[in-house]
């Protein structure tokens, strides 16, 4: 026989597009249109409902970037249509190809009931099944214009991403608006060929399976009348049935399909798009639920829905109904689709407790799975996070987008820093927006990495980010693919069923331990350091305001502020969402997260001030004697002891070590402090750092220390997201100097300041030593006008390191310094949280920060023969889409290099550059309320129970990667001590902690996290 596959296959494509498509609505009657421009932001339903509408016409401009039109439409049924299916068809300008990134709309009665969203793969209105003659159809619909960013082609800057900068002029115009005849066995008929011709089109060349589709296709198309579709389509339909009702083979792929709409709850629109956003979507999948009883549909992110709740109560009332059924199924655990690798360790956690109890209040479901499809990487803590929560499975999708190293499984328990495993699934599809499209499934089958061992995946459908989530076409391909011959069998199914099914059937799934390390987005550790410095900063005060108001409420009696800490966390943890955090945004998301951030920090000084004021008081008053009105306390956060003061206590003041002794050499300067010896040269950089106990020098021979280095920073794409690796080849070092002073250092010591200038850009840096400081202090101020440049802080080490240490939740991560293989050559950049160490076996080094992410380590062999291991701190990026002033406008960052460092020193250091002392007018002490007699375990809370019972809460983690048998002592009259999980649950898992006086013990395993729940007597 001939090959005439191609020409089949043309024919298909044609007589699709051209002639059965348009069939499904035969005819049309076009509706009366009016409309209102709301002026400013978005106004409430009642508001738009009764504004005053004039007339308009299809083709008339509308929206002005981020504005919003509320439309009226109005029409009447043909009494020739009467018992037929009848629907609205509104276009509002969209575009097919990007649903989720343009215009939406969301659709009322007259009433105000919501009837569903309209979006570029969904314009479609129901009006009557069957329609009445005459019946008369009237909807509102509230549209948004929202502008297309990510345009085509992309990563243009623009200045359509702030409502402040975004030009006035109509983005949209109205294209159509119908009332339209539904012929179903259209729709019907062009699924059975859109569904067999993605088959064919996915199976070899030299199977039977693909000629059988290929002349059933052809034998359909010559059973359609071109000219009479509508009459002629049950005829094509019994053409193709055969071919349909074929039965998948034995050994087919398995695909559990669960409905889902990825929704970025900022990203390229701002928070309150989003609300709208979900508003739309959760409206269309509860009213496709209606007609479609199968569909289950997954939504994370308990955020979303609480704004469902508060904006769209109604819409609400519609998911919880579907959710009692079993069909709206809450999943993920999390307050917000967080990124993994900035947020600190109790932030983290906090994901997971509210996220987890906003389910169970609501909901009554306790999410077993957490849904991750679409951060930048994972951290290595999370699996021991996960189950500490309650969860036992874990998904992700984003790790397809590696650029070097193929990841090697698709289902695979993923094993944390302390050996905690999660059954983890990656889906084979490779995409959390899927269509149920043949190449996707086709692709999930070929693709999946476990065959001969597992069988099944998962694949999320549905168009995301305001696109509508799941649409009737996608469930009627998932009707035909149930079983079919040539296809994995899909089945639609809650993600538990799958993850259970998957997990049974591969009890010997492969272990992958350690972080998950996304091989692209590597800038998102930096870019917006505003952002990043607010999250960072936020997470230390949340901790003080914990810590100090939980003292004075067990000291003083004062009341603990709940409600108004549970705001700030929700606020906090919003801002972690995977597109805010990694400064990927669009600059009216950071313009209003450092807003954000600088009204919580002020809340949170006022909660801090008052307890400790409180605390204060009592303490001066135990103390009997009237006091001293020059005297202070000192309170100490930090989980480690200094300046008198104990760990997350207080206590009088000490006096001041010997004083810091500045002397000049030549041009440099020198300061010793019996501790360090620092030498400042004539370009403001570091020359020398000396440890004197060790006789050793930190730096490397004729290396500086604290060198800005700036390099050309224009990824191939992904702006914001990217650091490629050819960025190193070209940096110039930032050495020259406007001045070169020595100061009094802001709270004891002596500070070397240097201006410098660069570009179009200026910098200040501090030197620093304090009196008997183990570490050398070091502020960098930069005033940031470049773009597209990446600014970094060098300091090349005297040490022969094999890997770096750097800090994540709850512990650390050693990643080789070396790039032996393709797997070390990727990871060319770095995410740290407090700190990084690079060490030999016996001495090593410590750079610790208070507001920086990004780092890089390499390693060189000098002539000498010795090694040069260079550390990096990434300071600042100017990447301009999609803000195209990425970071511009003044800096501040506070770093400090520790020579000799063992991992403890690194860990307590790293504590107390974030939490600085406060002083308060007072005396006595306040003794804290728990204490530690173990140097590598480390009290991470101190809080209240979140029921409100007045039990504390403490959660503390072995810190330094060894076994540890501590004490935990409590300074309050301490009932029964437990072991709980994250949500302050009993922990049936854990041992009990062995009781003691005023006291428990308990052994920890490497990086072991403890939550104790102790209830106070008296």
């Amino acid at each position: 026989m001939h090959d005439d596959r191609t020409q089949v296959e043309d024919r298909v494509t044609r007589v699709l597009e051209e002639r059965i498509r348009p069939a499904v609505h035969p005819e049309r009657v076009p509706m009366e249109v009016a409309r209102w421009d709301a002026p400013g932001e978005p106004v409430p339903v009642a508001e738009g409902l009764a504004a005053p509408y004039r007339p308009a016409e299809v083709g008339e401009a509308w929206g002005p970037p981020w504005g919003t039109t509320w439309f009226r439409i109005r029409g009447e049924v043909p009494e020739q249509w009467a018992g037929r299916t009848v629907e609205a068809l509104v276009d509002l300008g969209f575009d097919e190809r990007m649903p989720g990134f343009q215009c939406e709309g969301l659709a009322y009665t007259a009433g105000g009931a919501v009837v569903k969203g309209l979006s570029p793969r969904n314009r479609w209105l129901r009006a009557g099944a069957p329609a009445a003659g005459g019946q008369r159809v009237e909807y509102f619909v509230e549209a948004a214009a929202n502008p297309v960013v990510l345009g085509v082609p992309p990563f243009r800057p623009t200045e359509l991403g702030d409502v402040a900068t975004a030009p006035k002029r109509p983005l949209y115009e109205v294209r159509g608006v119908d009332l339209a005849v539904f012929d179903p066995a259209v729709w019907e008929l062009v699924h059975d060929i859109e569904v067999l011709d993605q088959l064919m089109r996915e199976l070899p060349v030299d199977s039977a399976r693909r000629w059988q589709a290929v002349r059933a296709l052809e034998r359909a198309l010559d059973a359609i009348d071109l000219q009479d579709v509508n009459g002629t389509a049950g005829r094509a339909r019994e053409v193709l049935a055969p071919a349909l009702a074929a039965p998948a083979e034995a050994s087919a792929h398995r695909v559990s399909a669960v409905g889902h709409a990825h929704i970025d709850s900022a990203w390229l629109w701002p928070l309150r798009e989003t609300v709208r956003k979900v508003a739309r979507t959760a409206a269309n999948v509860t009213a496709l639920m209606d007609d479609h009883p199968g569909l289950v549909f997954a939504m994370s992110q308990a955020q979303q829905l609480e704004w469902i709740k508060e904006h769209r109560p109604e819409v609400y009332a519609r998911v919880k109904e579907k959710a009692a059924e079993g069909r709206f199924v809450p999943v993920g655990g999390m307050w917000v689709e967080a990124d993994t690798n900035m947020p600190g360790g109790e932030a983290m956690a906090r994901q997971f407790v509210f996220g987890k109890r906003f389910f169970a209040e609501e909901f009554g479901v306790d999410t077993p799975e957490v849904w991750l499809p679409d951060s930048f990487g994972y951290s290595a803590a999370l699996p021991q996070i996960v189950r500490l929560a309650g969860a036992r499975w874990f998904l992700t999708q984003k790790i397809s987008w590696n650029r070097t190293n193929p990841f090697p499984h698709h289902s695979f328990q993923w094993e944390g820093i302390d050996g905690t495993r999660v059954f983890t699934h990656f889906p084979p599809a490779d995409t959390y927006n899927s269509e149920l499209a043949g190449r996707e499934l086709a692709h999930a089958a070929r693709n999946f990495r476990d065959k001969g061992a597992a069988t099944r995946s998962l694949v999320p459908f549905g168009w995301g980010d305001g696109g509508g989530g799941p649409t009737r076409e996608m469930l009627g391909r998932a009707d035909r693919l149930a079983d079919l011959e040539g296809s994995p069998k899909v089945r639609l199914e809650r993600p538990a069923e799958f993850f259970a099914a998957a997990e049974q059937e591969y009890p010997q799934a492969p272990v992958w331990a350690g972080e998950l390390y996304l091989e692209l987005h590597r800038g998102t550790y930096t870019s917006q350091a505003r952002t990043k410095q607010g999250n960072r900063r936020s997470e230390h005060l949340l901790r003080e305001a914990e810590l100090w108001a939980a003292t004075a409420a067990v000291r003083t009696g004062a009341a603990y502020p709940y409600d108004r800490l549970e705001r700030i966390w929700k606020q906090v943890l919003l801002h972690q969402f995977h597109d805010i955090l990694p400064g990927t945004s669009i600059a009216w998301v950071h313009r209003e997260a450092a807003e954000t951030y600088a009204g919580l920090a002020a809340e949170l000084e006022e909660v801090i001030g008052g307890a400790q004021q409180a605390l204060a008081a009592a303490a001066g008053n135990a103390g009997r004697a009237a006091p001293d009105t020059g005297s202070h306390l000192v309170f100490n956060a930090a989980p480690h002891a200094r300046g008198g003061a104990p760990a997350l206590g207080a206590a009088p003041a000490a006096e001041p070590g010997p004083a810091v002794r500045h002397t000049r050499d030549g041009g440099a300067h020198v300061l010793d402090n019996g501790v360090l010896r620092v030498v400042v040269d004539a370009d403001g950089l570091l020359a020398s750092v000396r440890d004197l106990a060790a006789d050793r020098e930190a730096l490397a021979p004729g290396e500086r220390g604290n060198l800005l280095q700036i390099h050309p920073d224009f990824p191939n794409m992904w702006d914001a997201w990217d650091v490629d690796s050819f960025y190193r080849n070209t940096v110039r070092d930032l050495t020259g100097a406007e001045e070169v002073a020595v100061e009094e250092a802001e709270g004891g010591g002596v500070a070397v300041r240097v201006r410098r200038r660069f570009g179009d850009s200026s910098a200040v840096q501090w030197t620093v030593l304090r009196p008997g400081a183990a570490r050398v202090d070091l502020v960098t101020e930069v005033d940031w006008r470049e773009a597209e440049k990446f600014l970094k802080a060098a300091f090349p080490l005297d040490v022969r390191a094999e890997d770096a240490a750097s800090e994540i939740q709850f512990g650390h991560v050693r990643r080789p310094v070396h790039t032996n293989t393709s797997w070390d050559a990727a990871r060319f950049e770095t995410c740290a949280h407090r700190w990084i160490r690079v060490a030999e076996p016996d001495y090593g080094h410590a750079l610790v920060n208070d507001s920086t992410y990004g780092h890089d380590v390499s390693r060189r062999v000098r002539p000498d023969g010795g090694t040069t291991t260079a550390v990096r701190l990434s300071l600042l990026r100017a990447p301009r889409f999609p803000d195209p002033r990425t970071d511009h406008g003044v800096h501040r960052f506070g770093y400090a290099l520790v020579p000799g460092a063992e991992t403890a020193d690194a860990v307590r250091e790293g504590y107390r550059i974030n939490l600085p002392e406060r002083r308060v007018p007072g005396s006595g002490s306040v003794p804290p309320l728990v204490e530690t007699d173990h140097p590598g375990v480390v009290v991470e809370a101190v809080k209240l129970a979140e029921d409100r019972s007045g039990d504390v809460v403490v959660r503390l983690y072995e810190a330094r990667g060894t076994r540890a048998r501590v004490r935990v002592g409590f300074g309050f009259p301490a009932g029964e001590a437990a072991r709980v999980d994250l949500l302050e649950r009993p922990l049936d898992s854990a041992p009990d902690p062995v009781a003691e006086q005023g006291a428990v013990r308990l052994e920890l395993r490497p990086f072991e996290i403890a939550t104790l729940r102790v209830s106070r007597r008296g």
